[in-house]
């Protein structure tokens, strides 16, 4: 059996259906935006985003400048050494034909020597600002882990995830539930008074 509808019924019915999805987009609005401006609650699972974190973190930012420092200065004495080593070599290279056979014998172990000496030094300060990097970030993992630990008992959250660009753990979380913010400010409070 079928129903006849008339244009008009057709018309009323449209416009009712129109009014109830306007009316639930306006509740999903303010419902997006009231959790926006809320913090979470007492017992919430929230998460924060690592990349922010890390971008304006101070603690982390003077970290990365003293890594880099160190990095850069023992570049600088590696090469300098580098240099110093292939000077002598050119200079020996100049003179060969004006040596003995033993002071060309002599010479060339010394600078072999030197060489070997060289390679190790090199290798030792790789090792060392490897060595020293890891540390650092051992340090800034149990900084973070430990005021995590702190802010989820004070706030009373069930959770703390993080949140990666290209880290496919997380692949959605509700802006209302991200604390990265509140995160930030009170770790950059806390390096500030550390640092005075």
């Amino acid at each position: 059996m079928k129903i006849k509808t008339s244009p008009l019924t057709k018309l009323t019915l449209g416009l009712m259906v129109a009014g109830t999805i306007a009316a639930c987009n306006q509740n999903k609005t303010s419902d997006k935006s009231a959790a926006a401006s809320t913090p979470p609650s007492s017992g919430s699972i929230v998460y924060v985003n690592q990349d922010t974190l890390l971008s304006k973190y101070e603690y982390f930012k003077d970290m990365s400048k003293r890594l880099d420092d160190k990095r850069k200065a023992a570049q600088n004495d590696v090469g300098s050494r580098q240099q110093a080593l292939q000077r002598e070599a050119a200079d020996y290279q100049k003179s060969a034909n004006t040596l003995s056979a033993d002071q060309r014998a002599t010479t060339e172990q010394r600078l072999q020597r030197e060489g070997q000496e060289f390679q190790q030094y090199s290798q030792n300060e790789a090792a060392q600002i490897q060595s020293g990097e890891a540390d650092e970030q051992k340090k800034l993992y149990e900084k973070v882990a430990a005021f995590m630990t702190d802010y989820a008992k004070e706030k009373g959250y069930k959770m703390i995830l993080t949140f990666q660009k290209g880290n496919t753990t997380m692949w959605y979380g509700d802006s209302g539930l991200d604390v990265t913010s509140d995160v930030v400010k009170r770790l950059n409070d806390a390096y500030a008074k550390d640092k005075k």
